[in-house]
């Protein structure tokens, strides 16, 4: 595991914000994951170092991110997985077309890393 800094004033204003705005995705995922439906906790709008994840299980090391296009081929979300990853997290990207139209499948993606 690499260093990870404390939190920002700025990274954890904007977690309180995202938490009090979800988008419909969101709360649409956020119904399964919550209350460890799967089996583990997740946390929603985490910091993590200097970053802000949608929603994080520590135990399984497993970060989901819910998408729009602002994120289509980002290399500031390169840059950011990478710093993530390298702090030992496994991280699954769903658009957020595919969590309205197949939350199912988005689900059995999720579980399966859990295992």
């Amino acid at each position: 595991m690499s260093y990870r800094p404390p939190p920002t004033h700025v990274s954890t204003e904007l977690a309180r914000t995202l938490r009090r705005n979800m988008t419909p995705e969101e709360r649409l995922l956020w119904r399964q994951l919550r209350s460890a439906q799967l089996g583990v906790s997740f946390r929603r709008q985490e910091v993590i170092g200097r970053y802000v994840v949608d929603f994080v299980c520590y135990p399984a090391r497993l970060i989901v991110e819910l998408d729009g296009s602002q994120h289509l081929n980002s290399e500031t979300d390169r840059v950011r997985d990478t710093a993530l990853q390298a702090d030992g997290f496994h991280i699954l990207r769903f658009w957020n077309n595919e969590v309205k139209s197949n939350l199912n499948g988005v689900l059995e993606r999720i579980q399966a890393k859990l295992k």
